[in-house]
C-alpha cells in the first residue's frame, strides 16, 4: 500500500478512496475536486459505521474504475485487493456474493486490458470468500476471463483440483454442466490439452441420467453429444472412451439428423476398418462436414481394428489375421505393431519365426458396464488367490513351527 498511501493512520479503505477519488477528479481543479473526494471519503466513512458493505463496494469501484488507465498495475493490484477485502466483512454470506458479484463484473469487462492481472485480483478475490457457492462463482467468471484475455495458461493447471473443488463447491448438476463445458472450451483451444477437453465434455455428458428431468434437458446436449464423438474420431492418441453407454450420447441412435454420427463411434468403437470404409463409401460427405480426414480415419480404425483382434482369443495374433484386418501387406504387419506399441494400447512381442504377434496387455476400446464387471470378476479372482495363499503360507509356518517344537523335545 505504500505506493498509494501516505505514511499515515488512515484506514486503508478510506486511503483508497480518497487516492482513487483525487485522481478521479484531478482535471477539474482543486476548486471542483476537493469538495468531491471529501464528500467521498465521508460517504465512504458513513457506509463502514452503518455496515453498508455492499454500497461502499460500488463507490470505490466506480472511482477505481476511472483511474485504470492513470495507475501503475502495482498500484491497480493494491487498489482492487483492498476492495476484494470487503468481502470478509458482512456476515451474511447472500451479501458476500452480491460484492463478489459486482467486483467481478467490473474486473471481467474489457477483459483484454491487463488480462493476466485481473486475473490474478480475481484470483485474490477467490481466496478471500468463505462460501462454496460463491467461491464458485469467481472461477466461473475467471474462465470466462482467461478465454476472453488469452490467459488461460495462468488457469489450465488449476483444472487438475477440479474434482476437490466440486466437493468443496458442492453444486448442482446445471452448475457442474456449466463448469465442464466452459473447462473443454478453454482446454480445446490450446492444442497441446486436447485430450483434456475431450475428457471434460465427457465429464459433461456424464452427468445426464437419462430418467427423471434430464429426460426432457437431455436434448439440449445433444450438439456436445456430437461435438464429443467427432472429437474422439479425430483424435489421434485417444482410443478408449465409454461415450456408448453414455445416455445423452445413446439418444441419436434415434435422432434423424445425427444417427449417422452415432453409427461412426458404434464403427470405432465395436468394429474394424472394413466396417468403416462401406461407412465412409456411403457418407463420405457427412465426414467431410465434420472436418475428418479420411486417411486420418483409416490410421486410427486400423489400430482400432488392431485393439479389436487382441482382445479376442488367446492373445497370440497371426501375422495373416492382422494383414487381413487391417487392408495391409505383408511388410506393413510389424510396422503397424510397433505403432500400437508405441501408441501404448498395447503391449506384445512379435515372433517373427511363427509369424505370431503374442499380446501382453490391450486397452479396452469401450469401458462400460460389462468391462467394470470383468475387472470386478478379476479382482475376485484376485484377492481369492492371495487369500488361498496366505492360508498356504500360515499353514506351513504352523507346520515348521511344530517340527521345531518336536525337534526340541527329542534334543532334551
Amino acid at each position: 500500500m505504500a505506493t498509494i498511501v501516505a505514511t499515515s493512520e488512515e484506514d486503508p479503505v478510506l486511503a483508497v478512496v480518497r487516492f482513487t477519488s483525487e485522481l478521479a477528479w484531478a482535471d477539474a481543479g482543486p476548486e471542483v475536486a476537493e469538495p468531491q473526494v471529501t464528500r467521498l471519503c465521508m460517504e465512504a466513512q458513513d457506509c463502514m459505521l452503518t455496515g453498508r458493505w455492499l454500497d461502499l463496494v460500488s463507490l470505490m469501484l466506480t472511482s477505481a474504475d476511472l483511474v485504470v488507465s492513470r495507475v501503475s498495475e502495482k498500484d491497480l493490484e493494491c487498489i482492487f485487493t483492498v476492495i476484494c477485502n470487503l468481502v470478509t466483512r458482512p456476515s451474511s454470506p447472500d451479501e458476500a456474493l452480491e460484492m463478489a458479484k459486482q467486483i467481478s463484473a467490473k474486473i471481467i469487462q474489457q477483459p483484454d486490458d491487463k488480462p493476466a492481472l485481473r486475473l490474478k485480483i480475481l484470483f485474490i478475490l477467490y481466496n478471500l470468500l468463505e462460501d462454496p457457492y460463491s467461491k464458485f462463482f469467481v472461477y466461473m467468471k475467471a474462465l470466462k476471463l482467461a478465454a476472453a484475455g488469452q490467459v488461460t495458461e495462468s488457469i489450465i493447471p488449476s483444472f487438475k483440483k477440479i474434482d476437490s473443488f466440486l466437493q468443496e463447491w458442492n453444486i448442482e448438476k446445471m452448475e457442474q454442466r456449466e463448469l465442464f463445458l466452459a473447462i473443454s472450451a478453454v482446454l480445446k483451444d490450446n492444442r497441446s490439452t486436447s485430450k483434456d477437453s475431450f475428457a471434460f465434455l465427457n465429464k459433461y455428458l456424464a452427468t445426464f441420467s437419462g430418467s427423471g428431468e434430464d429426460a426432457y434437458t437431455m436434448n439440449d446436449a445433444k450438439e456436445e453429444a456430437v461435438r464429443a464423438i467427432i472429437e474422439f474420431v479425430k483424435s489421434p492418441d485417444v482410443f478408449q472412451c465409454d461415450l456408448l453407454d453414455l445416455p445423452a450420447v445413446a439418444q441419436l441412435e434415434k435422432d434423424g439428423k445425427h444417427a449417422l454420427v452415432y453409427q461412426l463411434l458404434k464403427i470405432f468403437l465395436t468394429q474394424r476398418l472394413d466396417a468403416y470404409l462401406d461407412f465412409q463409401a456411403a457418407n463420405s460427405t457427412l465426414l467431410k462436414s465434420y472436418g475428418l480426414v479420411h486417411e486420418d480415419c483409416i490410421t486410427k480404425m486400423r489400430l482400432m481394428s488392431l485393439l479389436d483382434l487382441s482382445s479376442k482369443g488367446s492373445g497370440e495374433i497371426p501375422y495373416s489375421l492382422i494383414k487381413d484386418a487391417l487392408q495391409i501387406t505383408d511388410d506393413e504387419v510389424e510396422h503397424w505393431v510397433v505403432k500400437a506399441i508405441m501408441s501404448k494400447i498395447i503391449d506384445c512381442k512379435m515372433d517373427q519365426m511363427n509369424q505370431i504377434v503374442i499380446v501382453s496387455r490391450h486397452t479396452e476400446r469401450a469401458f462400460g458396464l460389462s468391462q467394470w464387471q470383468n475387472l470386478h470378476s478379476k479382482l475376485r479372482v484376485w484377492r481369492s488367490n492371495i487369500a488361498n495363499a496366505v492360508s498356504t503360507i500360515q499353514a506351513n509356518k504352523v507346520s515348521e513351527d511344530g517340527m521345531q517344537a518336536m525337534q526340541g523335545l527329542v534334543i532334551r
